[in-house]
């Protein structure tokens, strides 16, 4: 990938500046701009952001939508957030705040067309929450193909149990091979009967023996609402994914992730490792699961299936 690569974060709030800090910190081999209605607070974050050039070569500007869908890589951040801490990330639809979705739906609809026409071989990242159904969205939207629309999915979930395993184990986290998987909400699950540590079966570790997996998952699910009753969002964890993922894609890496991406099977986005390079998703990864957890993928495909179905709609 030339050194000219261009990055576009819309959604200059704290996620998309938490995102833009995380990749020059990184140092991604890109240009980087960012982009919000709020002209006052794109600047002082660029401002802000400047003051930081010293540690990377990575340079960082205001730029408008239209030019946002000329860069390499677009990471969707705006939108609507959850009112609080006991509003579930997923079940929106379901519940009484079908409404929030149609509002996340008409900002990203505006941001999107906005930036039309995007260049072909972009690829549209999507970090709004619920982002399952909104990857949905954005592709038909969008009119890129399914592998170059992608979501973050539970990237985040996963780093969250690997840190949590890794200290229950009393080794890295890179040892660690364990995805949290479905959706990124309230039906997440752990694939349990597919994780390993080494080359050993994760469940069949001596350090494990005992632990009661399910308050893991809990533990897992619940920090994110944790977070946000105390400080009102969270930013930097999400930060480093969408980084990772950006340096993934732009060094062609073929790292496995735990994105949102398109399942042929399901006709609709959802979390599950795939292989992410250059041209985004190359390959989805089918973890062998057991009976529960594959009841568990069903019952979170189902809700974002449902999710799907109710708000989608033509893109012109």
């Amino acid at each position: 990938m030339p050194n000219r690569a261009k990055i576009a974060i819309i959604g200059a709030g704290a996620v998309g500046a938490a995102c833009a800090y995380a990749c020059m910190l990184r140092r991604v081999p890109a240009e980087l701009i960012m982009v919000d209605v709020v002209e006052s607070t794109l600047e002082g974050q660029v401002l802000d952001l400047s003051d930081a050039n010293f540690l990377t070569p990575m340079q960082v500007s205001k730029g408008t939508n239209k030019e946002a869908g000329q860069c390499n890589v677009i990471i969707i951040t705006a939108g609507v957030k959850q009112r609080d801490a006991n509003e579930p990330r997923s079940e929106l639809i379901m519940t009484h705040d079908m409404q929030l979705i149609e509002r996340n739906y008409k900002v990203l609809k505006s941001i999107i067309d906005g930036m039309q026409p995007i260049r072909k071989d972009a690829i549209l990242m999507l970090v709004s929450n619920p982002v399952d159904v909104l990857a949905f969205l954005a592709h038909k939207i969008s009119g890129l193909p399914h592998s170059q629309v992608i979501g973050s999915g539970t990237f985040l979930d996963s780093m969250r149990l690997r840190g949590i395993l890794a200290h229950q184990l009393g080794m890295s986290e890179n040892a660690l091979h364990c995805y949290v998987m479905g959706e990124h909400g309230d039906r997440q699950f752990v694939g349990w009967s597919s994780a390993s540590v080494g080359c050993v079966r994760l469940c069949d570790h001596p350090a494990m023996r005992g632990v009661d997996l399910d308050a893991i998952e809990q533990q897992v699910m619940r920090k994110a609402y944790d977070i946000i009753e105390r400080k009102g969002a969270t930013c930097f964890g999400i930060g480093a994914c969408v980084a990772s993922l950006c340096d993934t894609i732009l060094n062609d890496l073929r790292d496995v992730r735990p994105i949102s991406c398109w399942s042929e099977e399901h006709q609709c986005y959802v979390s599950r490792p795939a292989v992410v390079g250059l041209d985004g998703v190359h390959a989805i990864l089918d973890l062998v699961l057991n009976e529960k957890e594959q009841e568990r993928l069903n019952k979170a495909v189902q809700s974002i299936q449902a999710s799907c179905q109710t708000c989608d709609k033509p893109a012109s």
